[in-house]
């Protein structure tokens, strides 16, 4: 039998969750004072009512061997070392918030995923394999990176007609690099692309969950759906 999941987004501007058998998620404001302790202390009040036996937390930033390596850039400090299974009272597995993502929306192959939110967010998934990326802060373009051009701040400087054309153009690239069977764009602005580049569909907004979900599947094929996950997450 499979655990009863509690699952936790954590993002730059909302903190939100869901648990195994409820349909809506609950959120709360995140931001520069979001701490991992004030995000366990919210979780564990916000669920009371929620049974679950274990959890999976999306985090934003890097992540090696289940542990935040870096602090987040757009909350507050004291992610890095924090044991978040005694803060949430229950077995944990922490996952980059964009492999999370990933994962939830993988239906087999080599898929690449970008989220488009207030940063960006990357990683692959090759034939069950799930590989975080971190492209947001690599140079793209006159000294810019990939985030300059496809987060939020790109979206503000540029408008959202250039916006797009430069969300189209830099997928179509990363998609012949990285000879990727198909591209699915995820975040709060990814709805905002039109028309998709070939080859590219979007993610739902319960993906995220539904990653956190399978984390805790028991490792078994069942068809594409193969997840061996890399050190790295």
């Amino acid at each position: 039998m499979s655990p009863r999941v509690l699952v936790i987004d954590v993002g730059g501007t909302h903190l939100k969750m869901l648990t195994t058998g409820q349909q809506t998620p609950r959120k709360v404001a995140s931001g520069r004072k979001m701490t991992a302790r004030l995000m366990c202390s919210w979780v564990r009040k916000a669920a009371s009512d929620w049974p679950y036996d274990v959890a999976a937390i999306g985090y934003p930033g890097p992540v090696v061997h289940g542990r935040p390596m870096h602090e987040p850039y757009n909350l507050g400090k004291g992610w890095v070392g924090f044991d978040y299974a005694k803060g949430l009272g229950c077995p944990v597995k922490v996952i980059n918030d964009a492999a999370m993502q990933a994962v939830g929306s993988y239906k087999g192959g080599r898929m690449l995923f970008l989220g488009l939110g207030t940063g960006l967010g990357s990683a692959m998934i090759v034939s069950g394999v799930v590989e975080p990326m971190e492209l947001a802060h690599l140079r793209y373009k006159k000294g810019k990176t990939y985030e300059d051009y496809l987060g939020l701040r790109g979206l503000k400087r540029m408008g959202k007609e250039k916006w797009c054309r430069y969300v189209v153009r830099i997928v179509e690239e990363l998609r012949s690099a990285l000879e990727v069977d198909y591209v699915v764009l995820g975040g709060g602005n990814a709805k905002k692309v039109k028309p998709l580049p070939p080859k590219t569909r979007l993610g739902a907004n319960g993906n995220a969950f539904f990653g956190g979900y399978r984390l805790w599947l028991p490792e078994k094929s069942a068809g594409d759906s193969v997840f061996i996950n890399s050190g790295k997450m």
